[in-house]
């Protein structure tokens, strides 16, 4: 889990990282030359796609995701654990409609091209959606099973250690 965790991590920065390369080449290329390229921004869309649910599940192993925990603290310890269970439930139930439904997207779209990258299939496009959807429900069946991550995952290295 380590390994497709840093495969997340990878991607989504390598996709992050074009991103912040062809946009400013796109406005340079339009403004200062006077030459607008047609391709930087689907390509960037392609790219914040691959970004977004690839990273939510890095995200999402990595335990650092939008929570509101102020209801968690405020009940007791057995209707916590119910409520954690519920929260559990509904990203199962989120990652599996990503895998099937976004599954059946890329097939129906997998004949159709962009304008711009005619050889590029809709399917290739959306096909980070499913894979997502992979991802998350192998890390929810990972931390259902062996709990979180131990101590010594690549996600702890950029916490703070403590002044002695």
């Amino acid at each position: 889990m380590e390994k497709l965790y840093l495969a997340c991590i990878v991607l989504s920065g390598t996709a992050l990282v074009v991103i912040t390369l062809i946009i400013p080449l796109g406005v340079f290329m339009r403004y200062a030359m006077h030459k607008p390229l047609q391709w930087p921004e689907p390509a960037a869309v392609i790219m914040m796609v691959a970004f977004s649910f690839i990273g939510g599940a890095a995200v999402y192993r990595a335990n650092v995701h939008i929570a509101v925990e102020a209801l968690l603290n405020a009940v007791s310890p057995p209707a916590r654990k119910a409520m954690e269970w519920g929260v559990t439930a509904c990203m199962v139930a989120t990652a599996g409609f990503m895998l099937f439904y976004g599954g059946d997207l890329c097939w129906i779209v997998r004949g159709q091209s962009m304008a711009e990258f005619p050889s590029v299939s809709q399917g290739f496009v959306y096909l980070p959606i499913p894979v997502a959807g992979l991802l998350t429900l192998l890390f929810i069946i990972e931390k259902v099973w062996v709990g979180e991550p131990p101590p010594t995952s690549f996600m702890y290295r950029d916490q703070a250690v403590e002044a002695e």
